[in-house]
C-alpha cells in the first residue's frame, strides 16, 4: 500500500513536472519526487527488496541532478525516469502477484493523499480492508430482505381484516334472520324435546363474539405491522445508505495513473498532449470504479490514437501544437455520476464508420446514405466497428468501444457520443453514483414472476391484439409515431405457455437500451419495489437472460432479467410469428432459385427449407454443373456452398458477375467457412450474402434469400 502511494505520488509528479513551464514550480514539484522516492527507498530497504531500493536510487541521483542544474530537464531524462518507475512497479507486482499497481489499492481504503492547501486540515482516517467492508455491506444489504418481510407481514394483515369485513356484511344480512328463528324457539315448549337446537343458536351468539374479538385483535396486529414495518423501513434504509457511503472512493483513486499512460501513449505514437482531470473529489462506488478503470482506459487510448493529430498536422490546422484531453466527473440528478473524456482533436470520421459498418454487416448501403451523422457515429460502440485502416497494437480491432458501452450497461449507465469533424469529440458516461440495491418492476410471464430494472423500462401499455401489424415479418406495435417489435416473453425465454385462450388486450412493457427497445408480451405488471440482488453463483455464473435474483418479501425467489441479453434474444426470436397475430403474405411461388452443395444432406435439406416457402427449387452438384444450368436456364436467385469439386463456390461466382446476362444474379454464399478473410473473399467476388453453416437455420435463410 505504501508503495502504491509513493509510486503514484512520483508519476503524478512526472507528468506534472513536464508541462511545468516556470522555474519556480520546477523547483517545488522535484522536491516532492525527491522526496517520494527517498520515502520509497527507505521503506524498500526495510523489507529487504532490494531491487526496488536500487531502482530508488537511481531516481533520487536523476532527480539531485535536476535539482542542481539550471534550466528544464530534457525529455531523455523524463524517458528514463518513467521507465525507471516502471520497472519499480513490475518489480512490486513480481513480488506481490496481487497488486495492481500504481492502479486501485486493492487492500485498503486508504488513498494517495492530495495536496492540502495551508489552514485544510486533513481528517482522520483509519485503514480497513475492503474485504471486511464490503462483508458489512452485504450483511447490510440483507437487512432488505427483513424491511420488505414486515412490508409482506403488514399487507398480509390488511388482507386479513378485509376478510373479516366481508363477513361482517353476511352476518349484518342474516343477523335478523338467527334473532327471529331464537325468538321463535324461545316461545315453543318443543325445545324441551330437542335442546341441540337451542344449543345451536347459543353457539352462533358466541361465534359471532368470538369473530369481532378477532376482527379487533387482526386490526390492532395490523397497526402494529405497519408502524414496525414504517420504523425498520427506516432503520434498514439509513443502514443501507450509510453502509454504502464507506466504500466511496474519491474518482482521484481511479484517475491517478491516467496521467502517466496518456503521456506514455503520446511518446510512443510521435503525438503531444495533455490530460487535464476536474472533479478528482467526487466520490463513487468502489465497485463502480473498479468496473469503469479498463472503459476508460479504452476511452483515453481512443482519444490518443485515433482524436489526436500528430503536432505537425495540428499546427498547420491552427491548433495548438499540444492537444488537451479533458477528463471531467460530475455528481448528476442526486444520486448519478457523469464521466465524460473530450478531445480537441479530429473528431469521428462518419464515412469511416459507415464504411466499416458495412463491411462487417450492420449497415446496407442505402441504410448508410440515409442514416444522419449522429446515428452514424453510434455505430462505432458495435464489436468489430473501427475507422482504423489496419489493426495495431492499439486500435483496429474494433472492441474497445463496445466494451465501453457493455460495461456501462452492465452497471445500469449509458453511454453517448458527440463529434465536430476537425473540432473534436466528446463521450459521455452516466452512471449510478452506488451500485447495491436497485428498483425493479415485478411482472408474471407464464405462471412466473420477474423483475426487470426500472431504469430500462420505457412503458407499460395495453394494447387490443388487433393493434398488432407485421412488418418486414415481424410483429410489431405502433407507439410515439414509429414501429416497435413485439414478441412475448415467455417464448424469448423458452418457457412453455399456459395455454390460455388469445384475450383481447395484451399488456405489453418496452424495454429500451440506447437506440435500441422491443416490446414484451407479459402476463401482468404487479407494481416497481426495491429489490436485492443476489448475484448468481457457480455452476450458474452466467446465465442467458439472467442478471441475477432475488428474495421478495413473500419468500418467493424472483429471477431478475438481463436487459442486454434479452434484447439480443428478442431479436433473434423476433421472425417468429406471434400467435394470434396475421401471418406475413406468403412467397410467390414463381421464383426460381439454384442449391448448389456437394453434399446430397446440405443440398436436399437447403431445398426443403426453400420449397416450404413456396421457391421452385433447381438442384446441382458442384459449381461446374450449376454454371451450366445457369447458362442454359432463367433463375431468380442461387444458392451455393463454397467447397466443391471442379468449380467451387467463390470461383463460380466470380464466373457469373463476369458474365453479361447473369452479372445482376443474387447470389447467396452457404459454408463452413466462417472466418473474417473467408467472408471478404465472398464479398470481393460479387456475393450479396454469406451465411455459416454453424448457424444456418430456415429463417436466416430465408431471409437472405427474400
Amino acid at each position: 500500500i505504501e508503495a502504491a502511494e509513493h509510486s503514484q505520488s512520483i508519476a503524478t509528479g512526472l507528468v506534472d513536472l513536464e508541462r511545468t513551464p516556470t522555474p519556480e514550480a520546477q523547483t517545488g514539484l522535484i522536491a516532492t519526487v525527491f522526496r517520494a522516492a527517498h520515502s520509497l527507498k527507505g521503506a524498500a530497504r526495510a523489507v529487504d527488496f532490494g531491487e526496488v531500493e536500487s531502482s530508488c536510487q537511481l531516481l533520487e541521483d536523476l532527480f539531485a541532478g535536476w535539482k542542481d542544474q539550471e534550466g528544464r530537464p530534457m525529455p531523455a531524462a523524463f524517458d528514463t525516469a518513467h521507465r525507471t518507475l516502471d520497472s519499480i512497479t513490475e518489480a512490486l507486482g513480481a513480488r506481490q502477484p496481487d497488486a495492481a499497481l500504481p492502479s486501485l489499492p486493492r487492500q485498503s481504503l486508504a488513498a494517495p493523499a492530495a495536496p492540502t492547501a495551508p489552514v485544510a486540515a486533513p481528517e482522520d482516517t483509519v485503514r480497513i480492508t475492503i474485504a471486511k467492508l464490503d462483508a458489512r455491506l452485504m450483511e447490510a444489504e440483507e437487512m432488505l430482505t427483513a424491511k420488505l418481510t414486515t412490508g409482506q407481514r403488514a399487507k398480509d394483515l390488511r388482507e386479513l381484516g378485509q376478510r373479516f369485513r366481508v363477513w361482517q356484511e353476511e352476518w349484518t344480512v342474516v343477523e335478523p334472520v338467527a334473532r327471529a328463528l331464537g325468538q321463535v324457539v324461545d316461545g315453543h315448549a318443543v325445545v324441551a324435546g330437542n335442546p341441540g337446537l337451542g344449543r345451536l343458536l347459543e353457539f352462533v351468539e358466541w361465534n359471532r363474539d368470538q369473530l369481532r374479538g378477532l376482527e379487533a385483535g387482526v386490526a390492532a396486529l395490523a397497526r402494529t405491522a405497519q408502524q414496525d414495518h414504517h420504523a425498520i423501513g427506516k432503520l434498514v434504509d439509513d443502514l443501507l445508505e450509510d453502509s454504502k457511503k464507506l466504500l466511496l472512493l474519491p474518482f482521484a483513486t481511479l484517475a491517478a495513473p491516467f496521467p502517466k499512460m496518456v503521456r506514455d501513449l503520446c511518446r510512443d505514437l510521435g503525438k503531444e498532449a495533455d490530460l487535464v482531470i476536474q472533479g478528482e473529489d467526487v466520490e463513487i462506488d468502489k465497485r463502480i470504479l473498479e468496473e469503469m478503470k479498463d472503459p476508460l482506459i479504452h476511452l483515453l487510448r481512443n482519444c490518443v490514437d485515433h482524436g489526436v493529430e500528430g503536432p505537425d498536422v495540428r499546427v498547420r490546422a491552427g491548433k495548438p501544437r499540444r492537444a488537451t484531453i479533458v477528463l471531467e466527473v460530475m455528481q448528476v440528478e442526486g444520486s448519478k455520476v457523469q464521466i465524460s473524456v473530450t478531445d480537441d482533436g479530429a473528431g469521428i470520421d462518419v464515412g469511416k464508420v459507415k464504411k466499416s459498418a458495412i463491411k462487417h454487416g450492420f449497415l446496407s448501403e442505402s441504410d448508410a446514405t440515409s442514416r444522419d451523422d449522429a446515428a452514424a457515429r453510434d455505430l462505432i460502440f458495435h464489436a468489430d466497428v473501427s475507422t482504423s485502416p489496419m489493426i495495431t497494437r492499439l486500435s483496429g480491432r474494433g472492441l474497445g468501444m463496445a466494451i465501453v458501452r457493455e460495461q456501462a450497461e452492465k452497471l445500469g449507465g449509458t453511454v453517448t457520443v458527440t463529434s465536430q469533424p476537425g473540432a473534436g469529440t466528446r463521450f459521455c458516461i452516466v452512471l449510478p453514483l452506488m451500485l447495491a440495491t436497485f428498483r425493479g418492476v415485478l411482472i408474471e410471464a407464464a405462471g412466473r414472476l420477474f423483475v426487470v430494472p426500472t431504469a430500462h423500462v420505457e412503458r407499460v401499455v395495453r394494447v387490443k391484439v388487433d393493434e398488432v401489424q407485421t412488418v418486414e415479418g415481424r410483429e410489431t406495435i405502433a407507439l410515439g409515431g414509429r414501429a416497435v417489435s413485439l414478441v412475448r416473453l415467455a417464448d424469448v425465454l423458452g418457457l412453455p405457455g399456459t395455454g390460455d385462450a388469445t384475450p383481447v388486450h395484451w399488456t405489453i412493457v418496452v424495454l429500451g437500451l440506447g437506440e435500441h427497445r422491443i416490446a414484451f408480451v407479459v402476463a401482468a405488471v404487479l407494481g416497481e419495489q426495491e429489490v436485492l440482488v443476489k448475484r448468481l453463483r457457480r455452476p450458474l455464473s452466467r446465465v442467458r437472460n439472467i442478471a441475477g435474483a432475488t428474495v421478495l418479501g413473500s419468500g418467493q425467489v424472483a429471477p431478475i432479467l438481463n436487459v442486454v441479453d434479452l434484447l439480443k434474444s428478442a431479436r433473434k426470436a423476433g421472425a417468429a410469428a406471434v400467435p394470434g397475430v396475421r401471418p406475413a403474405p406468403a412467397v410467390p411461388s414463381t421464383k426460381s432459385v439454384l442449391a448448389v452443395d456437394d453434399s446430397a444432406t446440405s443440398r436436399m435439406l437447403i431445398k426443403s427449407m426453400l420449397e416450404s416457402a413456396g421457391y421452385k427449387v433447381t438442384s446441382a452438384v458442384d459449381g461446374l454443373e450449376a454454371f451450366t444450368l445457369l447458362r442454359a436456364g432463367m433463375f431468380d436467385l442461387l444458392v451455393s456452398d463454397v467447397e466443391m469439386p471442379r468449380l467451387n463456390g467463390f470461383e463460380l461466382t466470380a464466373r457469373i458477375r463476369a458474365d453479361d446476362r447473369l452479372s445482376e444474379l443474387p447470389v447467396v454464399l452457404v459454408t463452413g467457412l466462417e472466418t473474417r478473410e473467408d467472408r471478404e473473399r465472398g464479398i470481393d467476388v460479387g456475393a450479396n450474402a454469406y451465411i455459416v453453416k454453424s448457424s444456418l437455420d430456415q429463417s436466416n435463410l430465408l431471409d437472405a434469400v427474400r
